[in-house]
């Protein structure tokens, strides 16, 4: 997962999960709501990129075995 990804990801689980906690305090449901779908948001980013560079190393896996085989 590059830097980028991580700190976008990051940055959505902690500001949700600060909203979802404003929420409970005040007793604001829509916020609390907010601060749980941003933090999903969140995870979802960082799945995305986990999947994402996942396909990155099949694809550069792949490469390898056809440079070896024309060798």
């Amino acid at each position: 997962m590059s830097l980028d990804d991580m700190i976008d990801s990051t940055k959505d689980k902690v500001s949700g999960k600060a909203k979802e906690v404003e929420g409970k305090v005040t007793n604001d449901k829509g916020r609390e709501a907010q601060g749980k779908a941003e933090g999903l948001l969140g995870k979802a980013k960082e799945k995305l990129a986990d999947a994402k560079d996942a396909a990155s190393e099949a694809i550069d896996d792949v490469k390898e075995k056809f440079d070896k085989e024309k060798k």
